[in-house]
């Protein structure tokens, strides 16, 4: 007998398949809401059983003893950070090294994605004790709300100034340099007053892969552990069928390309630069990045102790991920 399986997403494009029905499962009755905004807890929240999740804020939940939710390592959102960094077209700012000292807004403070961003920084040399901080909205259409969630620190880690826009911000020269993964409508178009800081961040990004070997991971598939606990093959069911959407968008994005001019060049770079594992899921092909990370949280003050790869990921759903299955404890 199929199960119903409510997930919430954010409305990813290699999640269309999934979302349309054109991926499915004998085994489940998968309804996916495409949601703008993650659920702040799937362990207690009461209408979705599972979904995409904060790596972060898993981790954090991790190190505080929470069980109530399975990570699962499909990272359903994932990608270089090198490219969210950005300035006014003026700037002098070209390097990530000439950060230093300098005015840096970030959408919110313990983001997964700020986090990874802050590291690549750091790789620069620049650390967080060697810039000054505001986190805050991008846009007037963003909420003002709680962006530094408890780790402000007066005089390095502080509110946006009067809870202003930080794109305002930035044009404005109160901020030299602003953390997005999403651009705002006003970066694009030849009129832009907006850049990203390094010009050829592709090959900035594609050294850091060739160094660590990944590309980062910032969101990841949870659920309910009451609920994965009752049906013992879910947690993998769930990831396959991921993975699938994942194959069959690839195919279609190849096939139907004229969609968006250019883009067949970049599936291209993609096909010829990184290996066909780059996006793999499962704890074998992301422990590295899982361990760099988990890293990263405690050296940034966001996790109280270092937890390892099998700290975020039970022993069994280890061993089991490395047979190419996901499991629960027993």
């Amino acid at each position: 007998m199929r199960i119903t399986v409510r997930l919430a997403v954010r409305d990813w494009d290699y999640l269309t398949p999934l979302a349309l029905g054109d991926v499915s499962s004998d085994k489940l009755d998968l309804k996916v809401d495409r949601v703008g905004t993650l659920v702040s807890n799937i362990g207690t929240d009461p209408q979705y059983d599972a979904a995409e999740i904060s790596f972060s804020r898993y981790a954090g939940g991790r190190a505080k003893g929470e069980m109530d939710v399975l990570g699962i390592p499909n990272f359903v959102m994932r990608g270089f950070r090198h490219r969210c960094i950005i300035t006014v077209k003026d700037s002098p700012i070209t390097r990530l090294e000439h950060l230093a000292g300098k005015k840096i807004g970030v959408t919110g403070w313990r983001d997964s994605g700020n986090t990874w961003t802050r590291t690549a920084l750091a790789h620069a040399g620049v650390g967080i004790e060697d810039a000054f901080w505001y986190a805050g909205r991008l846009t007037e259409a963003h909420p003002i709300v709680d962006r530094l969630d408890g780790f402000g620190r007066p005089g390095r880690i502080e509110a946006a100034p009067g809870e202003r826009p930080m794109m305002e911000l930035l044009e404005t020269g109160e901020l030299d340099a602003v953390f997005t993964p999403f651009m705002p409508d006003s970066f694009f178009g030849p009129n832009s007053k907006f850049r990203h800081v390094l010009s050829d961040f592709r090959a900035e990004e594609l050294a850091y892969f060739r160094e660590v070997g990944y590309v980062p991971g910032m969101h990841l598939l949870g659920v309910k552990a009451s609920f994965a606990a009752d049906h013992r093959w879910l947690a993998q069911e769930l990831s396959d069928l991921l993975d699938e959407s994942q194959r069959v968008w690839q195919a279609k994005r190849r096939k139907y390309a004229d969609t968006t001019p250019w883009i067949i060049e970049e599936l291209g770079h993609v096909a010829r630069d990184l290996p066909p594992s780059w996006n793999d899921s499962g704890f074998a092909a992301n422990e590295r990045m899982i361990a760099d990370f988990a890293e990263q949280l405690h050296i940034q003050g966001l996790t109280p102790m270092l937890l390892t790869p099998t700290d975020l990921f039970p022993d069994e759903t280890v061993q089991s991920s490395k047979t190419g299955r996901v499991g629960v404890p027993a």
